[in-house]
């Protein structure tokens, strides 16, 4: 499954400090998801979000609520039950090693999703990543069926 975003948004920095945070920007946007397929394999959704990102120390946090404002498809209607409100997503650096987590929820609907991220060096600049997800919505086809999946790759860049 090859799912596409194609998005706009406003990023602005703000730099203030909250907390022993360091609140770093905020973005605003408009994301069009969706799978490319004709029906009935056709699944999208569009939504408008908010992006607040965070700093402290070695980690950074980002929390994104976000609002579907189209029912686009008849396909996946309840897509937003499954793929919830919003997402947050907390990175941790520590040496060469860059860990991630991700949580994603539907309120009231006890769905939606936890990933796991690990980039490790290889060989100078090239990093291997191992990512675990478990929940709905890894893809948009199968936005409705919770499952679990492991995946091991490299990364080319940075």
């Amino acid at each position: 499954e090859t799912n596409y975003a194609p998005e706009i948004f406003a990023s602005v920095r703000t730099g203030l400090d909250l907390f022993g945070w360091r609140w770093q920007m905020v973005n605003l946007g408009f994301v069009h998801q969706s799978n490319g397929r004709a029906d009935p394999l056709s699944r999208s959704w569009n939504r408008v979000y908010a992006a607040f990102g965070f700093e402290r120390d070695d980690l950074r946090l980002m929390v994104r609520p976000w609002w579907e404002i189209s029912k686009s498809s008849e396909d996946n209607p309840d897509i937003d039950d499954y793929m919830g409100w919003g997402d947050i997503r907390l990175d941790w650096s520590h040496g060469d090693h860059d860990f991630g987590v991700m949580g994603r929820w539907a309120p009231g609907e006890r769905r939606g999703a936890m990933q796991f991220d690990w980039h490790y060096p290889l060989y100078g600049d090239l990093k291997a990543f191992l990512q675990v997800f478990s929940g709905y919505g890894e893809t948009l086809i199968d936005y409705n069926h919770r499952q679990t999946s492991i995946g091991l790759g490299i990364s080319l860049v940075q």
